[in-house]
């Protein structure tokens, strides 16, 4: 079964930054996506940004430009580099593979932007 393990969250002043990693194991096609999605209290679940295995990305219109995914194909690992945190940021970042349709999520781990 496909486990991703989330680190890298906390606690950070607007204007700072955070990296956040997340490792997959088990993963069973090399051809993928991997990213990152988010959940404020209150809010749906929402894309952050995502990177194919080919190393095509996309990004939500509030963080393009601030934030950068990227990955390590051989590790199965993704990163998401955020910058210039804002108190809109704040939230519950979950780590996603699909493979083929077949999707997983990470535990979540909490970032929180304070003014």
């Amino acid at each position: 079964q496909v486990q991703l393990v989330e680190s890298g969250g906390g606690l950070v002043q607007a204007g700072g930054s955070l990296r956040l990693s997340c490792s997959a194991s088990r993963v069973t096609f090399t051809i993928n996506v991997m990213g990152w999605y988010r959940q404020a209290p209150g809010k749906q679940r929402e894309l952050v940004a995502t990177i194919t295995s080919r190393g095509d990305t996309n990004y939500a219109d509030s963080v393009r430009g601030r934030f950068a995914v990227s990955r390590n194909k051989s590790l199965n690992t993704v990163y998401l580099q955020m910058n210039n945190l804002e108190g809109d940021d704040t939230a519950v970042y979950y780590c996603y593979l699909n493979q083929r349709g077949s999707i997983n999520w990470g535990q979540g781990t909490q970032v929180t932007v304070s003014s």
